[in-house]
């Protein structure tokens, strides 16, 4: 039976963030295989975090990393499957835009594998002219370290 997510809050209180539950998600999924803890907790730091919790325990997570001018890059986002199925991620998601850093800016950005229906009902669509984007991408960056 999912856990029922009616009392789940939204936070961007850094001091709630459990940095060692995010790392035990992230470190698994297919984005961030492997990531070390320092590593994440850097990238905490320098990113606006948005904590789901269900009383004291953290069940979701996003983050995002922006100029708060002009530009944002939606990341690491997830909800614990249990969580799952019951609009919590659409929450999360909408806290996240209607954050006072996320407003008037020109671009905000994602890579998704799996969620595109999630993020295409707030708004996202695929890039406009993919042709003038590009990446350094280092997939094995994780592995190194």
């Amino acid at each position: 039976m999912p856990a029922s997510t009616a009392n789940c809050e939204i936070s961007t209180d850094r001091s709630r963030l459990d940095s060692k539950a995010i790392h035990a998600f992230l470190s698994t999924s297919y984005w961030s295989r492997g990531i070390a803890l320092a590593t994440l907790e850097r990238a905490l730091e320098n990113s606006i975090c948005f904590g789901v919790y269900d009383g004291t325990k953290q069940v979701g997570f996003a983050r995002l990393i922006t100029d708060k001018a002009t530009f944002a890059y939606l990341a690491d986002v997830y909800v614990l499957e249990e969580y799952r199925g019951q609009g919590l991620a659409r929450k999360l998601l909408t806290a996240v835009q209607q954050h006072p850093d996320a407003q008037g800016l020109r671009r905000t950005v994602l890579v998704t594998r799996d969620a595109h229906g999630l993020y295409r009902g707030l708004g996202f669509s695929p890039l406009a002219a993919p042709e003038r984007w590009m990446e350094r991408h280092d997939a094995n960056v994780y592995e190194a370290r």
